[in-house]
C-alpha cells in the first residue's frame, strides 16, 4: 500500500538495489584485491583498475577462455594465478586476491610513514616524498647515501609536524615513524577591551560639556 505523507508529515520510503543481471551470453568475473588502483590482466590483457577493493570483469561464455590472471601495483610483488572456474551465463565467479609488499632491493631501506590525516604532504629534510594514502606513505631510501635528519607533515587545516629521525633503516629494513597532525585552532575575535570603551565615553561626556557651556 502507497502511503501518502500528510501536513508536516514525513514517510519513509526504503529501495533495494539488485545487481543488474548479466545479458547475453556473457558471464563475469569479480575480482576481489587489497590494494585499490591495483591493475588486473587476463591473459596479459587489461582488464581494469581495483576499485573499492574489487574489479567485475564481464567476459563471453561462448569465447575461449581465459587461463591466466595477473594482479600489479607499484610496491608489491606481482600476482598470477591460473583461472580453474568459469562463469556461465548470467553467472560472476569471484576471485580473491592478496598483494604482498614487495622486498626492499639492492642497497635500499625504507621509511613507512604513518600519519591520520589522508593527502598530507610529507617532506623529508624539505624534499617532497609523496603523500600520505590509506594511512602511510612507504619511502624508500638508499642506505649509502647521506642520511635524513627530519620529517614533516603538513596537511590544509592541520598544524604541520615535524620529528627528527632517530634510526636509519639498514639494507631491506623499513623503519615506522608515526606523525599525528592536530587541527590548527580555530580563530576566536578578541573583545574589545575595556579601558579603550571607558576613554572614549569620557571624551564624549567631556566634549559634550565642552559645547553645552558654550
Amino acid at each position: 500500500m502507497l502511503e501518502y505523507p500528510a501536513k508536516d508529515q514525513t514517510v519513509d520510503l526504503t529501495v533495494t538495489l539488485e545487481q543488474a543481471p548479466i545479458g547475453g551470453d556473457k558471464g563475469a568475473y569479480l575480482v576481489k584485491c587489497n590494494v585499490d588502483g591495483a591493475k588486473v590482466y587476463f591473459d596479459n590483457d587489461f582488464k581494469g583498475e581495483v576499485k573499492d577493493g574489487e574489479l567485475l570483469v564481464e567476459i563471453y561464455t561462448t569465447g575461449t577462455p581465459y587461463k591466466m590472471i595477473s594482479v600489479e601495483a607499484d610496491g608489491y610483488e606481482t600476482y598470477t594465478a591460473p583461472i580453474e572456474t568459469y562463469p556461465a551465463k548470467g553467472e560472476s565467479v569471484e576471485l580473491d586476491v592478496t598483494l604482498e609488499q614487495a622486498p626492499i632491493g639492492g642497497d635500499k631501506g625504507a621509511y613507512l610513514v604513518k600519519c591520520n590525516v589522508e593527502g598530507a604532504a610529507v617532506f623529508f629534510d624539505g624534499d617532497l616524498k609523496g603523500e600520505i594514502k590509506d594511512g602511510k606513505l612507504l619511502v624508500e631510501i638508499f642506505t649509502t647515501g647521506t642520511p635524513y635528519k627530519t620529517i614533516t607533515v603538513e596537511a590544509p587545516g592541520y598544524q604541520s609536524s615535524t620529528v627528527q629521525i632517530q634510526q636509519h633503516p639498514a639494507k631491506g629494513e623499513t623503519v615506522e615513524v608515526d606523525v599525528t597532525l592536530t587541527p590548527e585552532p580555530t580563530q576566536t575575535q578578541t573583545p574589545l577591551s575595556l579601558f579603550p570603551v571607558l576613554g572614549a565615553l569620557g571624551l564624549c561626556s567631556a566634549l559634550f560639556l565642552f559645547y553645552r557651556k558654550n
